[in-house]
């Protein structure tokens, strides 16, 4: 009998640790192509939970960006609800169908990107300011293009593997006349 709880147990822990591939997001519509979505102008709203849930700050984002061919610039403007402003410039790569690198000034190394369907999953580590120095987090961004002007963002950030805040955003596409 406890043999039997034992391995119910393990059956749910396993089961629970198995997440989502982004190929099983092949097919679903709209299509998400990032050289297409994130080019021009956006703005974006957020917010940042902690571990336990409770939202800590929210924030505002301006963004414009621009492709040429495989390579693609997008600034970000950050205003956060505390005043606190931030600037991010990534720089992509599209390697081919599916995937993509990105790098940025916070960003340790690159960034890594595969997108199928309406879904994008991008993996990546960001060094944070920490009290006197700075602290390197992982992010995992889950990308889903809800229709064709708005994208949904959700990010599990974690230290030492465990999940120490998450991060949601609502991007929406502007139209040139609209930009920010």
């Amino acid at each position: 009998m406890i043999a039997r709880r034992y391995a119910l147990l393990l059956l749910v822990l396993l089961a629970a640790g198995c997440t989502t591939a982004v190929e099983d997001y092949a097919g679903r519509e709209p299509n998400l192509q990032l050289d297409e979505y994130f080019d021009g102008p956006l703005v974006a709203w957020g917010i940042l939970q902690d571990r336990s849930g409770e939202v800590t700050r929210s924030f505002r984002v301006d963004m414009v960006g621009r492709w040429d061919g495989d390579s693609g610039v997008l600034e970000e403007d950050f205003v956060w609800s505390d005043g606190e402003t931030e600037r991010r410039v990534w720089r992509f790569r599209k390697l081919d169908e599916h995937n993509y690198i990105g790098t940025a000034g916070d960003v340790v190394g690159e960034a890594e990107g595969r997108a199928f369907g309406n879904a994008l999953r991008w993996r990546y580590t960001l060094s944070l300011p920490w009290r006197d120095g700075t602290i390197d987090v992982r992010l995992d961004d889950w990308m889903w293009l809800i229709q064709d002007e708005i994208l949904v963002n959700r990010s599990e950030i974690r230290k030492f593997g465990f999940r120490v805040a998450e991060l949601t955003i609502f991007f929406q596409k502007l139209e040139p006349d609209n930009a920010p």
